[in-house]
């Protein structure tokens, strides 16, 4: 963690000396340790839960919002701990600076516009998709074709963990820039 918050106070600096904020931070936040917060997310559902809604959409959409009054925002969400649907009322501009928050600053890009979201790559996306629906064969060591010569043995059948579905071999990818040897 140590090493994470020296390089994310370095790139956080860097960033900010070409604003005219940088002349507005004491001279001491830059000696003192930071604190970077990072933590595993299990198997990644949670974190796929918790990104989901900003992968194709807005963060608060406007069937969620029940009433403006009076200054006052109020709005539907659910409970994290108990999963049940409450509302939430603000002053407009306490809910402005929440819903801001998930604002992507200038130079980033929505998720779907990368990778196998890219629009460039509908093809990749449609295998990916297809893949993901083919099923495991239940035995896995046998070989339902013919029976293969006693001096070799047949190729083991990787499955996912999660899921149980067979995983197919596509291609190598080779490892670009720096990467642990």
């Amino acid at each position: 963690m140590k090493a994470l918050s020296k390089i994310f106070r370095g790139k956080f600096r860097q960033a900010l000396v070409k604003t005219t904020l940088f002349a507005r931070i004491p001279s001491k936040v830059w000696q003192q340790d930071w604190v970077v917060h990072c933590k595993s997310v299990g198997n990644g559902r949670t974190a796929l839960k918790y990104l989901a809604p900003y992968v194709f959409r807005v963060a608060i959409s406007n069937r969620r919002l029940v009433k403006l009054e009076n200054d006052q925002v109020t709005f539907r969400y659910r409970a994290t701990d108990t999963g049940e649907p409450k509302l939430c009322t603000l002053s407009a501009e306490a809910f402005i600076h929440r819903f801001l928050q998930h604002v992507l600053p200038k130079g980033f890009v929505k998720v779907r516009y990368f990778g196998f979201f890219a629009p460039g790559c509908r093809k990749h996306l449609a295998a990916l998709r297809q893949q993901l629906e083919q099923e495991c064969p239940e035995n896995l060591g046998e070989s339902e074709a013919t029976p293969e010569p006693a001096d070799s043995t047949p190729e083991p059948k990787l499955c996912c963990p999660s899921c149980g579905q067979q995983l197919l071999f596509q291609r190598t990818i080779q490892p670009t820039g720096r990467c642990p040897p």
